[in-house]
């Protein structure tokens, strides 16, 4: 949804009053973090290196397969912009799959839909050489319309609770200045609940001057950052300590700036991060 290549293309197209293939504009997107140490592959690819079926999606050397109880997704990309070889095998799996949607905003343009969203992930690279396994995440996002279009900011969280489920957050600001909030709450076994993610609180702003900021409850400690993992001209993934149900938790944060997305002079600086190939 960041690809600057595909906006270019749309604004093409809007000029000649012809249609986009967004399938022209695919890439699998893998960012590891490691102390000291950071590798992130985003290379986008044509149609012309699409395949795929019912249980198994290819983009270029890398794909996603689905072997009836777990995905597997196995990486065979180099790094940008310091070409390093990232290959690895990751799996997910999960004791309860959904297969729902749910409207970002009344326009319902913009949806999310959480996959596994309480699941286990087994982690193997060999390069770089790491391997690991823990608590997982998978959703998706789908809309009609850029994301840049509808929204100024967009914050969104993740947290593992104490009994292995998953609480999630979606804060958003959309261009007409209305604000929409969902807090689900995932539990291993299937359940679903909404409950109160507390009030919204400000954050650190990033090195490129980024407002960000999470819902934490009000009772407990203020919420901080503790690590910046990603830090963009328009989008920046943290690290933060929030509180959830009483339970101070490690969230994973997100937050978008619609604005800098839009900017002509930001989407000149993507292609240093996302190379394209055919």
């Amino acid at each position: 949804m960041f690809s600057p290549y595909y906006a270019w293309a749309r604004e093409r197209a809007a000029r000649q009053d012809t249609t986009v293939d967004p399938e022209n504009f695919c890439a699998i997107n893998v960012a590891l973090y490691t102390p000291g140490k950071k590798r992130w592959t985003m290379t986008e690819r044509s149609r012309a290196s699409i395949e795929r079926s019912a249980t198994h999606f290819r983009v270029g050397p890398s794909g996603l397969e689905w072997n009836g109880s777990e995905l597997i997704i196995r990486i065979d990309e180099r790094s940008a912009p310091i070409p390093v070889a990232v290959r690895g095998t990751v799996r997910l799996a999960a004791p309860r799959w959904f297969d729902w949607q749910w409207p970002l905003d009344p326009s319902g343009r913009h949806r999310w839909g959480p996959l596994a969203p309480a699941s286990r992930i087994a982690v193997n690279f060999d390069s770089p050489g790491i391997q690991w396994q823990g608590h997982g995440y998978l959703d998706s996002n789908e809309g009609d319309e850029p994301i840049e279009a509808r929204y100024d900011e967009w914050d969104w969280s993740r947290a593992t609770l104490a009994d292995g489920s998953s609480a999630v957050v979606y804060d958003l600001r959309t261009r007409d200045g209305a604000e929409h909030l969902i807090a689900k709450r995932f539990l291993p076994d299937g359940g679903v609940s909404d409950f109160d993610p507390g009030p919204r609180q400000a954050l650190a702003r990033t090195g490129w001057r980024i407002g960000r900021s999470i819902r934490s409850e009000a009772d407990g400690p203020a919420p901080r950052i503790a690590r910046t993992l990603e830090d963009t001209p328009f989008y920046v993934r943290s690290l933060a300590e929030s509180t959830v149900d009483g339970q101070q938790v490690l969230s994973v944060h997100e937050t978008l700036n619609g604005p800098r997305l839009r900017s002509a002079l930001v989407r000149l600086m993507l292609p240093w991060r996302m190379p394209r190939l055919r």
